[in-house]
């Protein structure tokens, strides 16, 4: 990493990262971390590309919530509440346990792919 500089840094799904890696790995011969984030990336359980920028949207328009709070949830797949508020245990928001019923709402609209 030397002389490379941050220029900038922003959440992105889990799905997406798999996505590029696969595209990457068709062409080109992946480094250790690579192989190793991939095989991480194909044991769980995920929502697709356009469902997660779907959740993504919806839990920011309709809860308000940060970009980065979002992406966290997508790619965690919480299943009860107990899951939400781990999430929510490091972020400086508070948030009603209505809202979080609304996010598990959200989440069940949606498809988790194998």
């Amino acid at each position: 990493m030397i002389g490379k500089k941050i220029i900038e840094s922003e959440p992105i799904q889990s799905v997406k990262v798999k996505e590029a890696l696969e595209e990457f790995s068709q062409e080109n011969e992946l480094n250790y971390e690579q192989n190793i984030t991939l095989n991480h990336l194909s044991r769980f359980k995920r929502y697709s590309v356009e469902d997660s920028e779907k959740i993504i949207s919806e839990l920011k328009d309709k809860i308000g919530l940060r970009h980065k709070v979002a992406v966290r949830i997508v790619d965690l797949i919480p299943q009860d509440l107990s899951d939400l508020r781990l999430i929510f245990a490091k972020e400086a928001t508070n948030i009603e346990k209505e809202q979080m019923e609304d996010i598990l709402e959200i989440l069940d609209q949606y498809t988790i792919i194998e």
